[in-house]
C-alpha cells in the first residue's frame, strides 16, 4: 500500500531527499507521493517532521 501525505505537510522537501523511488514530488499546495512509484519502504514518513505522511 502507498504512502500519502496529508495537509500537514510543511512543504519542507525532507521527504523528496529521501526517497529511493523518486516518487515524491512539490504539489500545487503540498509535496505529494506517486503511488504507481511508491514502494512503501516508509523512509519518507520516518524523516517527516509534521508527520505529515502515512500509509493510505
Amino acid at each position: 500500500m502507498a504512502y500519502k501525505i496529508s495537509d500537514e505537510c510543511l512543504s519542507c522537501g525532507a521527504c523528496a531527499g529521501e526517497c529511493p523511488q523518486g516518487a515524491i514530488s512539490e504539489g500545487s499546495s503540498h509535496f505529494q507521493i506517486d503511488p504507481e512509484k511508491c514502494v512503501s519502504c516508509g523512509l519518507c514518513a520516518s524523516v517527516c517532521p509534521a508527520g505529515a505522511i502515512s500509509e493510505e
